[in-house]
């Protein structure tokens, strides 16, 4: 049997597919795998049982990476293809069943519009496949001992909470009176999003900071997340990596749904500004300075978020 899963370019909402992933695997053990991904994404994928092929899709003008991707899976005939994008590109292959994702209701959570897809309930939970290449690669950079992740960037600068306050938090969930007294920061982002970060690695100390910047692929970020004691990070792609390790996460939101777009699972929580959402985008938001729309979340909201996550997840543990 051969499967085709067309998935998503953003790292966050290819996270959030893994559970209607893991059902296909499930589902048909000895199927083959053709998967379809933006570039960014795809390394999430790499070691999925039964995968034969990633597609590598990046996005081009004028939709043209569509005809790419028509011409890289359609000579072959497909049992079910599985189409996320919504677009016509199913339409147009030889293929015994398939199933195209519609628009979804934006006050539900983006997991469950992916289950009625195949009409699942409860919907199955995002996950990882963490196999040895990750594994080993996690090793090398894991600090001994307890860990506090934090993933202080963002693709949209709007959605960041200020560097300065990531460090107040750490400060504060890592002192002796913390929940986390002693514990190393483990800081998490891509290269280019070095920048950002910097007042966060300035404001700590240096032997308590450790810098994975540019350091991690999403799959590997997984590996070394699945260890932290907590992960404390914006609407990202990396806060949904971070959930669906399994490590405790607190998602930070203000110009972004949380109905939508809260990270998932047991050991997930999120804060949000003190301004909701809609009242965020009022005339002239689009000139307001960078994080200034996160400002309204204060550290002290942010401390109690985790520290409430931290007890729930200790008293689950129980």
């Amino acid at each position: 049997m051969r499967i085709l899963f067309v998935t998503a370019t953003r790292i966050g909402d290819a996270v959030l597919s893994t559970g209607i992933l893991s059902h296909l695997v499930e589902r048909y053990p000895n199927a083959r795998l053709t998967i379809a991904a933006g570039p960014l994404a795809a390394p999430l994928f790499r070691e999925v049982p039964g995968l034969e092929r990633v597609v590598v899709v990046p996005k081009r003008r004028f939709a043209l990476h569509w005809l790419g991707l028509y011409a890289a899976v359609a000579a072959r005939h497909w049992d079910l293809a599985v189409d996320l994008r919504g677009s016509a590109l199913t339409y147009m292959l030889w293929t015994r069943e398939r199933r195209v994702m519609a628009k979804g209701d934006p006050s539900e959570h983006r997991v469950v519009q992916l289950a009625r897809l195949f009409d699942l309930s409860p919907p199955p939970a995002p996950r990882l496949w963490l196999g040895p290449r990750s594994l080993t690669q996690a090793a090398r950079l894991l600090p001994p001992g307890k860990f506090l992740a934090m993933g202080p960037a963002a693709n949209w600068r709007h959605k960041e909470w200020r560097a300065e306050r990531f460090a107040e938090l750490a400060l504060r969930l890592t002192s002796p009176q913390g929940p986390l007294p002693g514990a190393k920061v483990v800081v998490l982002a891509a290269a280019h999003e070095r920048n950002q970060a910097t007042p966060l690695l300035s404001k700590l100390p240096p032997g308590r900071v450790v810098d994975l910047i540019g350091r991690t692929d999403p799959l590997t970020a997984g590996a070394v997340l699945a260890n932290a004691a907590l992960f404390v990070g914006n609407d990202t792609g990396l806060m949904h990596v971070a959930a669906a390790s399994g490590a405790p996460t607190l998602g930070l939101f203000g110009p972004s749904r949380v109905s939508e777009y809260a990270p998932w699972g047991p050991r997930a929580a999120f804060v949000q500004t003190a301004t909701p959402y809609l009242q965020l985008f009022q005339p002239g938001w689009d000139n307001l300075p960078t994080s200034a729309m996160m400002d309204s979340l204060t550290v002290d909201m942010a401390e109690a978020g985790a520290c409430d996550l931290l007890a729930r997840v200790k008293g689950a543990a129980a």
